[in-house]
């Protein structure tokens, strides 16, 4: 299988062009992949598809094998991979994933894609549509116990769930095992994505992820619009202007254009090496 490793700001998929390549079992090749010893070592897998309602679909798998709706990091390397390899040739495209078309703006430079700004859509903010178990209709600074403390916590959905919540010191937590506490915890029936956030200033925030599926990563794009919106909502960001979000492998930047309820995230994209790996036989 030949593949192209990317990726945005530290978050790295495995990419394979199924223009040119099949995946006969993408769930039992992205955990093969994905392993940093025995692998190629990666979050995950993402194949570039052809689709007939978009320039290209995005089908995205975590490292341990389950089906990801959406990843911010990673629709921008399909972006540019899919100008610098010549599936497309033109600066604004759209790509299909399972949480609907997405548009995309390219910033090229001496021929390769250096930058991309995804409309990244309309923020679910309603409980049961991210979902998280609650009696409220959205859930903006609620409490809920994990591992005996309180966490105070605010859900989006960007097309895969997110809870937000706010910490004096990012860096000092043991994400390793406060991380799963999370992901598993009944009141996220479809696990959840979690934010852990320290307020900088009013446009500034510092955050670092646990990824359902894949654990801690250095960069989560839906993440970074979650906290945007999320720290709006609890009026820790100036809304009339964007927000940079710092994570641990580099910064976006997102704007909640709430004229037009419309997310949009602005970051790099980058080629790290093609290759091609010879894959076991998973049946």
């Amino acid at each position: 299988m030949k593949f192209t490793k990317m990726h945005g700001i530290g978050n790295d998929y495995v990419y394979v062009n199924c223009f040119q390549e099949t995946v006969e079992n993408p769930a039992e090749t992205a955990r093969f992949v994905s392993d940093r010893h025995f692998g190629i070592g990666s979050d995950g897998l993402i194949l570039i598809k052809p689709s007939s309602v978009a320039d290209c679909e995005m089908e995205m798998y975590n490292l341990d094998g389950s089906q990801g709706s959406m990843c911010g990091n990673g629709i921008r390397c399909v972006a540019k991979y899919a100008y610098d390899y010549g599936i497309v040739n033109k600066t604004h495209i759209t790509v299909d994933t399972k949480s609907g078309i997405k548009e995309l703006d390219l910033t090229v430079s001496d021929g390769k894609v250096s930058q991309v700004r995804v409309n990244m859509g309309t923020p679910i903010l309603a409980a049961k549509e991210i979902p998280i178990v609650s009696s409220n209709e959205q859930v903006i600074h609620q409490p809920i116990s994990v591992d005996g403390t309180d966490y105070y916590i605010t859900g989006v959905s960007m097309g895969n769930p997110h809870a937000v919540t706010y910490v004096e010191d990012v860096e000092s937590l043991d994400l390793e095992k406060l991380g799963p506490k999370f992901e598993f915890h009944p009141a996220f029936p479809d696990r959840i994505n979690t934010e852990f956030v320290k307020i900088l200033d009013s446009h500034t925030l510092q955050m670092r992820v646990w990824e359902r599926g894949s654990g801690e990563t250095l960069a989560c794009g839906t993440g970074a619009c979650a906290v945007a919106v999320a720290s709006v909502l609890n009026g820790y960001a100036d809304p009339s202007r964007p927000v940079t979000v710092k994570l641990v492998g580099g910064d976006l930047e997102i704007f909640w254009d709430q004229e037009q309820n419309t997310v949009f995230m602005t970051g790099p994209a980058a080629t790290v090496f093609d290759g091609e790996i010879r894959l076991p036989d998973f049946s």
